[in-house]
């Protein structure tokens, strides 16, 4: 087998498990715990969303990766391809396995993304705070459901919660209904009439100019508690 990490610590089980592209994994659990990371000075806030997959509070824009969108095309060839061949036949099969195939490439290359992105923020900063999201709840929503889903915030805070966890950093979570776009970080007064399309706001409470992102960030930030 290929060995993708070296194993540390006491094994007390293992799993082998098949996938739907006819590949084997083994997973392996031991009593390892890792090593706590030297504490930092450094907190920040972190804003996800849409345009952008995250964007923190001292300015940095991570953008969404087009392969997450870019695989979705191929995948819609494959499914047509599939679904047009003999229920039974050896042809369905080989297709199958070719859907099946991209699909756990797609997963990877997202998976890969959110592990680097999410043990940066573990590493840089001592204190991570993000707005506790309800997934869920968001995909109801059928005009944006398909764009969440393929952004992977659930998973992405999933990483950060047991990372955060490991290293000895500490995670802050916002209440989702908190005003944190709509809040002027520098003055407080809240844009009530703010919409979507709102990218660069002038406040009317003190003349700032701000980044709605960069701002709902700061105010992330400030007024996460530990979750």
């Amino acid at each position: 087998m290929k060995l993708s990490r070296e194993i540390k610590g006491n094994i007390r089980s293992i799993k082998i498990t098949k996938n739907k592209a006819n590949q084997y994994f083994v997973s392996i659990l031991t009593d390892y715990e890792p090593t706590l990371k030297p504490k930092l000075k450094k907190e920040i806030g972190v804003d996800v969303g849409l345009k952008d997959f995250a964007v923190t509070s001292d300015g940095l824009k991570i953008k969404i990766p087009h392969f997450i969108n870019g695989g979705a095309s191929k995948l819609k060839k494959l499914q047509r391809r599939l679904s047009k061949k003999q229920k039974g036949s050896a042809n369905r099969e080989k297709a199958r396995l070719k859907v099946a195939k991209h699909q756990l490439h797609i997963a990877n290359q997202r998976e890969d993304f959110l592990h680097k992105i999410s043990t940066k923020l573990i590493s840089e900063n001592q204190v991570i705070a993000v707005e506790d999201l309800k997934v869920k709840n968001l995909i109801r929503n059928k005009k944006i459901s398909k764009h969440i889903a393929n952004a992977s915030w659930g998973r992405f805070l999933t990483f950060l919660e047991y990372k955060a966890l490991w290293y000895g950093r500490e995670l802050r979570k916002l209440d989702k209904f908190f005003p944190s776009s709509k809040m002027c970080n520098a003055c407080g007064y809240i844009k009530e009439d703010l919409k979507l399309s709102d990218r660069t706001i002038t406040c009317k409470g003190c003349g700032a100019i701000y980044d709605r992102d960069i701002n709902a960030s700061k105010n992330i930030l400030q007024f996460s508690v530990v979750g």
